[in-house]
């Protein structure tokens, strides 16, 4: 007997994304949530108009609104997604497979990204597997400020499904570096958090060159082109930005 499925999705002013999102979920979907964080454009109407039960909920961190978001699913297993994240044809039927066979916590999903108009493949931003099709009752979602992922219980076995997750993250230059901004001031405090603040040149120089070096080169990010390059500099930056930030925080 095939198990009920939940899918679940955050958002917060996404009337650019979320009714894409939507539309590709097909038949897979025995019950569409959002949690919502108040926006304050048509997000939610959009999510509405495709039959998707809206909550509201105060946003107090991706780690905390993605448990509660889990929590309050009808059902025990939970497809969780980006309101920017698409399901390929082949992803659903995999999908529709695992809900007949479910074994295990869960199955990893593997993202295609696309970046200004472009498919990325190398640089390390593909496959990016997730854990993003789960048994709620096996695991949670884990993290500090950023970089939250959902983490099994030990020794609770998962799987790897075949499609892709097409990830529409930035649709320019300027929506990158300004993104780029946020999360390297979220990722210098969760580094103090952690009682990392030291910072010395090796953080400031050799870790950015080394980052555009590893992506560019050794992971083939100038095999994507134009979008490769713009990746590779604008890591390498976000890397100097981090630390820079954190030795302001730290008074150092």
């Amino acid at each position: 007997m095939p198990i009920l499925l939940s899918v679940v999705i955050i958002t917060y002013n996404e009337e650019r994304n979320i009714g894409r999102c939507l539309q590709a979920l097909g038949d897979v979907a025995d019950e569409v949530l959002v949690v919502d964080s108040f926006s304050t454009d048509q997000t939610v109407a959009i999510c509405q108009s495709h039959g998707a039960r809206v909550e509201q909920h105060a946003f107090e961190g991706y780690v905390e609104q993605k448990n509660y978001a889990t929590a309050r699913a009808r059902y025990d297993y939970v497809l969780q997604l980006d309101a920017d994240e698409v399901l390929t044809d082949e992803l659903r039927q995999s999908i529709r497979e695992a809900k007949q066979r479910w074994q295990g916590a869960g199955y990893q999903l593997a993202r295609l990204t696309n970046y200004c108009g472009s498919w990325v493949r190398h640089g390390g931003w593909y496959p990016d597997r997730k854990l993003r099709l789960y048994d709620r009752r096996l695991g949670r979602w884990e993290g500090l400020l950023l970089h939250e992922r959902y983490e099994p219980r030990a020794g609770q076995p998962v799987g790897v499904l075949p499609g892709d997750l097409l990830h529409y993250s930035y649709h320019s230059v300027e929506q990158h570096v300004q993104q780029l901004n946020r999360f390297t001031s979220i990722a210098a405090d969760e580094l103090a958090l952690r009682g990392k603040t030291r910072v010395t040149l090796f953080h400031l120089v050799l870790k950015p060159v080394w980052k555009f070096v590893h992506g560019y080169f050794f992971r083939l990010g100038l095999l994507d082109g134009f979008a490769g390059l713009c990746i590779a500099v604008i890591s390498a930056w976000g890397v100097f930005l981090k630390f820079a930030k954190l030795r302001t925080r730290s008074g150092l």
